[in-house]
């Protein structure tokens, strides 16, 4: 991964990538090159059997302070089908987060605004400093929080997301958390030992099990269990209880001993 301009990858003990934000002069607003590296990064991190987890962090103060005001310029004077391509480069790189084979931790300090909302809400697992604030401020600036609207809905709810994007207000980490924005709040010199408590319990389950889980959930949605969703679970259980996951996760239980893949 060399020759990024806008983000640091850093690995770790355990199969740990840490994606870091590195626009701290800028809050971590991301503009074109930072959308494509963050594209780039997570697909190399999905596709590498090494890595187990994922944390998204940011440099500096903030963890991001959304799009960068100097791109949203640009936007403003291009032309339509320039915004379109622009647009579906954001959508796809939200896309790649959310869909990641691999769990996917935000670690938030700061502010998160805009963007910054949507790629807390892309990630799995969110964990933030107490002093953290949130705003999907879009409306602010005439324009929408379009691209990250189904990644704030799915964490909040339409209801507590049309609140958030309607009066631009910033909520405080203590409420990010009661809506569901958020995990867990803790204070600033804990937040790397939460993340850390985040990644053993992550890395007790199956790799292949967190895939399953991940790509299974995202086809279910809130609402009736139809013959359809049923019959979908059904397929699924019944042809992972026989893969080598399976046989080696009762195995470790049935002998009292860690499964191969356990952090302990």
């Amino acid at each position: 991964m060399a020759d990024l301009q806008t983000l640091r990858v850093e690995r770790r003990d355990r199969g740990v990538a840490r994606v870091v934000m590195s626009r701290p002069a800028v809050f971590n607003a991301f503009d074109e090159a930072m959308i494509g590296e963050l594209d780039q990064v997570f697909t190399q991190l999905a596709d590498d059997p090494v890595v187990r987890v994922i944390v998204l962090a940011g440099d500096g103060k903030h963890f991001s302070a959304g799009a960068d005001l100097e791109w949203m310029r640009r936007a403003s004077n291009a032309t339509q089908e320039w915004n379109l391509q622009d647009a579906r480069r954001f959508a796809a790189m939200l896309w790649r987060i959310d869909c990641c084979p691999k769990p996917t931790i935000a670690r938030v300090q700061g502010a998160a605004l805009g963007g910054g909302v949507g790629l807390v809400s892309a990630c799995d697992i969110a964990v933030a400093t107490d002093n953290a604030s949130f705003a999907v401020s879009e409306a602010k600036f005439g324009i929408l929080p379009s691209v990250i609207g189904p990644y704030l809905i799915n964490a909040v709810g339409r209801r507590q997301a049309r609140r958030l994007a309607l009066t631009t207000q910033r909520i405080r980490a203590d409420e990010a958390c009661t809506i569901g924005l958020l995990h867990q709040v803790v204070p600033t010199e804990e937040l790397d030992a939460a993340i850390d408590a985040q990644v053993t319990d992550l890395l007790n389950g199956a790799p292949g099990a967190h895939a399953g889980i991940k790509r299974l959930f995202a086809a279910l949605d809130v609402g009736p269990i139809t013959e359809d969703v049923r019959e979908l679970t059904a397929q699924t259980i019944s042809r992972v209880r026989g893969g080598a996951e399976a046989k080696e996760g009762f195995a470790a239980f049935l002998d009292k001993r860690p499964a191969s893949w356990s952090a302990r």
